[in-house]
């Protein structure tokens, strides 16, 4: 029986009054040993979520979200303890050993990121996008499809917008998404590095305590300056799309390994690879390199169906140095982009897994479409995923509701 469960039963089934809905966030200061974020979106039903760090997410019950609204908070245990004992009443001893078990379960995910919170944490499990969601868990801003001087053909954007926001209607759009309870946002493109206004748009983001990822091609991060400043506006993780030819590439990676050490900078660096005829046969000296790089995860793609087996390959290269796969965030949407080369016909309504074959990620990314995730053009339209044609409204223009309302959750 996981902690949640004995929680519900302990305590008296006629529920006392719920908490507030809407966000809750904390970031640990600067002092303390553990960069961390925590996010608390609790739904109008008392139910909640509890995001840490941008990669885990807790789905609680009434009596759980309790626990972690006080954690957020830093109420003293004993604070705790008496209040959770009137409001359910039980004894005081009973609810400071219930919340005393939940507070240490949640710092050894705080400290130990790679934990699995069902296998090692006795958490309830939950499939994944199955309960009702006030808002999603991720906003996905394509700032521009431009891309820089010199990109390969293949990487260039399949467009559906010219038009490109301001930096204030970026603002008005990432203030809706927070004010709906959204914790999380990610700049993608074409490349957003080109916008002069990524900084500022990270500060904005940052202001409300938002988490914030970048997808990149990389090459303007090994100016280590502008890299720092990336750092200094708050920003959460980022994944840098290889392109193994391009020292830059390279150099930017080496400059995150630099500020990690320098700053003792936890930021999660993931890296994206796509396998084509032309480097396929070289993918694990390449995944070897990215490990002695420092990358925490990476993400896998081919650029036609005969690759597959060597995509495969990859897989099992990457699952053997442990260099974690990650699924579920998105990359530029160029002609080599997942969401085309996946599929034998355009994108409709889904976005698919960047490493399919893996048919259980991809059932995981096509229910998370629409309901985890929104993403936004560059002119403010909002589709369900990445590459689908349906659009739900925009963002600048209509009010978030409407916007919501038309998602497929």
């Amino acid at each position: 029986m996981g902690i949640l469960d004995s929680l519900r039963e302990r305590l008296n089934p006629e529920r006392p009054s719920r908490l507030e809905p809407g966000m809750y966030s904390y970031t640990a200061p600067p002092s303390h040993p553990f960069n961390y974020r925590l996010h608390l979106r609790v739904e109008p039903d008392g139910f909640a979520v509890l995001v840490v760090n941008a990669a885990t997410v807790l789905h609680l019950n009434q009596t759980a979200a309790e626990y972690a609204y006080h954690f957020i908070h830093l109420t003293p245990p004993d604070t705790v303890a008496e209040t959770i004992a009137k409001r359910y009443r039980v004894g005081k001893s009973q609810a400071a050993a219930d919340y005393a078990a939940f507070a240490e379960k949640i710092q050894a995910l705080i400290e130990v990121p790679d934990l699995d919170p069902v296998t090692y944490l006795d958490f309830e499990r939950h499939r994944p996008y199955s309960e009702a969601l006030s808002a999603p868990y991720r906003l996905d801003c394509a700032l521009t499809y431009k891309l820089p001087k010199g990109a390969p053909a293949e990487a260039a954007p399949h467009k559906r917008v010219d038009k490109e926001l301001s930096t204030e209607e970026w603002k008005t759009v990432i203030d809706k998404a927070w004010a709906a309870g959204v914790p999380h946002a990610v700049f993608t493109g074409g490349e957003p590095t080109l916008r002069k206004d990524l900084i500022e748009l990270l500060d904005h983001c940052e202001a409300h305590g938002m988490v914030t990822g970048l997808i990149t091609d990389g090459l303007k991060l090994g100016d280590t300056k502008y890299l720092k400043s990336l750092l200094d506006a708050g920003l959460d993780h980022v994944m840098v799309v290889l392109q193994p030819g391009k020292k830059q590439t390279w150099e930017s990676l080496a400059g995150f390994a630099y500020w990690k050490e320098v700053l003792a900078d936890d930021i999660f660096v993931a890296a994206h690879l796509t396998l084509t005829e032309k480097n396929a046969k070289q993918a694990n000296q390449l995944l070897d390199r990215l490990k002695e790089a420092g990358v925490s995860a990476v993400s896998l793609s081919e650029a036609d169906k005969g690759l597959t087996d060597r995509l495969q390959a990859a897989r099992d290269h990457a699952d053997y140095i442990d260099l974690p796969l990650v699924w579920d965030l998105p990359v530029p949407y160029s002609e080599l982009n997942p969401v085309r080369l996946e599929l034998e016909n355009p994108p409709s309504e889904m976005e698919f897994a960047p490493q399919t074959p893996n048919s259980t990620a991809q059932r995981a990314v096509e229910s998370g479409t629409g309901k985890a995730w929104l993403y936004v053009e560059p002119d403010g339209d909002v589709l369900a995923g990445q590459g689908a044609k349906k659009k739900l409204g925009n963002l600048v223009k209509d009010k978030w509701e409407k916007v919501w309302g038309k998602a497929p959750h």
